[in-house]
């Protein structure tokens, strides 16, 4: 038996297969072992019981554990997906999120913002620079666009 195979009858046995939730073995598994690993495991866990890891999260967590759980979770299946999906959460309805758009902007700029900026378009329907043109304004808004680096 593979270890991706263990490490998903280990966490379905600490949540859906009990009452309560053992989340140190959620921990134990989802912060320890590598990505690769870890997109293993889930596929392990649909197969297994056929309900995605996200949706049992969302059943036997609650509160900012589960909220902790579900980012590294959606940050290890597609983490472009994982940041365009923070950033669009950070623009859309009044106000703007500021430190989570420049944090985010930021810190992924150099790293993996072509991606990023792929999967805003593919889910949310328009490119992540209108979005932040629409959103700001003044040099904040040249700053942010300058390190989203491109229209789409």
């Amino acid at each position: 038996i593979s270890l991706a195979k263990q490490d998903a009858q280990a966490l379905y046995a600490a949540g859906e297969n009990k009452l309560g939730t053992d989340e140190s073995k959620f921990n134990a598994i989802l912060c320890v072992r590598s990505k690769p690993h870890l997109r293993a495991v889930f596929l392990q866990y649909q197969q297994m019981c056929g309900r995605d890891i996200e949706k049992s999260i969302g059943r036997e967590m609650s509160g900012d554990l589960e909220s902790g759980m579900l980012a590294v979770v959606k940050c290890i299946k597609n983490t472009p997906a994982y940041f365009a999906e923070r950033l669009y959460k950070a623009m859309k309805g009044a106000g703007t999120k500021d430190t989570t758009l420049i944090r985010i902007m930021v810190s992924r700029s150099e790293v993996d913002m072509l991606d990023i900026r792929q999967e805003y378009v593919k889910n949310y329907g328009k490119s992540l620079y209108t979005h932040i043109s629409g959103d700001t304004s003044g040099d904040y808004k040249k700053l942010l666009l300058k390190l989203c680096g491109g229209s789409d």
